[in-house]
């Protein structure tokens, strides 16, 4: 379970200085499957960012079954990261340089998963794993994104508007095989997003508005990729 307590979190100083979050408390779920949503400046991403450690707060603190990471050093906080977290985010940030099979690899080899390559196969891409990213098309790098972090075999996995850059037909792809995925590896999404229908597929919806949660609920019925709006 991740709880959540009293983040504050700004940017700058002085008189130019911003409070993004503001006072946030929380829990979440193992195996929850959870979308914050909000208007552009609602806080979302930088929330995930805390939350995930990618960055951290100005004061409060971040529970992983009762381990504060905001009290961690940097060297424990990044371990804490290659360890127990994955991250899929608009942008693919895949090596131009490397195959899918290596790109992919680099993931697994964080988690001395050397099995990865049923991940690949999982997205669908098990016949293109000597392709580069050149080759493919936005859907499959966005897959090879996705393998790449499921790869590391996370607990949490984070996605910061996933299906941004993709169109409709390649999106609703994408976020099937996340949701396919999860299923058979158990682990826990926490996704941002500005798409109301995409807080369909959820479980649990967190709404922000100008750093703070304006509402939370629970779907009483997940929806598919192919069952919502686009």
């Amino acid at each position: 379970m991740i709880k959540v307590r009293d983040i504050i979190k700004s940017y700058g100083s002085g008189e130019s200085r911003f409070q993004v979050l503001q006072g946030i408390s929380l829990e979440m779920k193992d195996g929850d499957f959870v979308v914050i949503l909000g208007a552009s400046g609602s806080g979302k991403s930088t929330f995930l960012n805390v939350i995930s450690g990618l960055e951290r707060p100005d004061s409060g603190q971040v529970l992983y079954d009762g381990l504060d990471i905001t009290a961690l050093s940097d060297d424990e906080l990044t371990a804490f990261r290659k360890e127990n977290v994955g991250f899929i985010f608009q942008q693919y940030y895949l090596l131009p340089n490397m195959s899918v099979d290596k790109n992919v690899k680099m993931g697994a080899d964080l988690a001395g998963n050397k099995d990865y390559k049923t991940v690949i196969e999982a997205v669908g891409l098990g016949k293109k794993l000597h392709k580069y990213p050149g080759e493919l098309s936005g859907g499959e790098q966005q897959r090879v994104s996705v393998a790449r972090a499921l790869a590391k075999r996370p607990g949490v996995l984070f996605l910061d508007e996933p299906t941004g850059a993709l169109d409709e037909q390649t999106g609703r792809q994408v976020l099937d095989y996340i949701c396919k995925l999860q299923k058979e590896y158990d682990f826990t999404i926490i996704m941002v997003t500005h798409n109301l229908n995409i807080a369909e597929m959820a479980n649990t919806v967190i709404k922000m508005n100008s750093g703070k949660i304006s509402e939370i609920y629970a779907n009483e019925k997940q929806k598919t990729a192919y069952e919502i709006g686009w």
